[in-house]
């Protein structure tokens, strides 16, 4: 179940609705059957193996069989949530993981719970399954449960910001889990605006970059399903993040976006299959549709390509 990006709900209407901590990671859903771990991205990619120090399930999972919903957070000194550095440990299946997994260790923070030894939960109501869940316990070996509080979504977006963090889920109380389903009853409120892209084409360098990859140009699919072009990105990346990158592009000889592009980008573009996801921070939207001073916080391997839309 996903959430749209809106306001807090109105004062009148704050005691109907649960909020959690907005936590920046990679959304999975955590499948426990006979004592084994299947660790699933949004995407449907099985990202279990890059994760093995999830594998050690806590206690209070023993001898039950459950689904969970949580996310996979880099946790830095002060305990919060790193986004550049999970980014070492996306798309990687090697056998560096086991020494990058012991290195530093990811954490999975459980925020809901949607079946228990064969009973679907996704039916009861927001309240209820948190309440299930928080009488479970889970907690250890990597895992924990996140808070959550009813009402008050004014003081918890405060909390979040002076922590640090990067914003709000309000979830209505009685709101079923309709997976897949991005609506209403779930809503992010950020304290920074950030945006999924695609990556569909990248510009050469100049200077220290010369002979590599200089900015990259990205787009969200409209209304209609079209790939529309949303701006080109040349800032937040690190000298590795951009080789990186190219090893993962694959090329192609014409643009994937849909419509006419400035010449000034046409000139010297290099076209990609619009197959890898990243994030972007940003100011705002501008009139004709691109994206105001993004800056790259890295790639997602959680998220579909054809499943990135505006946010904002």
């Amino acid at each position: 179940m996903l959430a749209t990006a809106a306001p807090l709900p109105a004062p009148e209407q704050d005691a109907q609705w649960g909020y959690e901590f907005k936590w920046d990671g990679v959304r999975a859903v955590a499948v426990v059957r006979a004592g084994t771990l299947g660790l699933w991205a949004r995407s449907g990619t099985d990202i279990t193996v890059r994760y093995p120090e999830l594998a050690r399930l806590p206690a209070q999972l023993a001898g039950h069989d459950a689904v969970l919903d949580g996310e996979v957070v880099a946790l830095d000194a002060q305990g919060r949530p790193d986004f550049g550095a999970l980014q070492g440990r996306m798309h990687r299946t090697g056998p560096e993981v086991a020494r990058m997994a012991a290195a530093a260790p990811v954490t999975y923070l459980v925020f809901d719970l949607l079946a228990l030894d064969g009973e679907d939960l996704t039916g009861l109501p927001y309240e209820r399954r948190r309440e299930r869940l928080d009488a479970l316990g889970v907690g250890g070996q990597r895992w924990t449960g996140t808070p959550w509080f009813r009402g008050g979504g004014e003081a918890v977006l405060a909390a979040s910001r002076e922590n640090g963090l990067e914003g709000v889920v309000a979830k209505r109380l009685d709101s079923p889990y309709r997976p897949g389903l991005r609506g209403p009853d779930w809503r992010k409120v950020k304290n920074v605006r950030t945006q999924s892209v695609v990556v569909g084409g990248w510009r050469p360098g100049q200077g220290r970059r010369a002979g590599g990859v200089g900015s990259l140009l990205v787009g969200v699919h409209d209304d209609g399903g079209r790939f529309v072009y949303a701006g080109h990105v040349g800032t937040g990346f690190t000298a590795q993040a951009l080789r990186d990158l190219e090893e993962l592009f694959t090329p192609r000889r014409t643009s994937p976006f849909v419509g006419a592009l400035p010449r000034e980008v046409i000139r010297d573009a290099r076209w990609v299959e619009p197959d890898l996801v990243g994030e972007v921070a940003f100011a705002v939207w501008t009139a004709d549709g691109r994206l105001r001073h993004p800056s790259w916080r890295g790639l997602r391997d959680d998220i579909a390509p054809e499943d990135v839309v505006e946010e904002w």
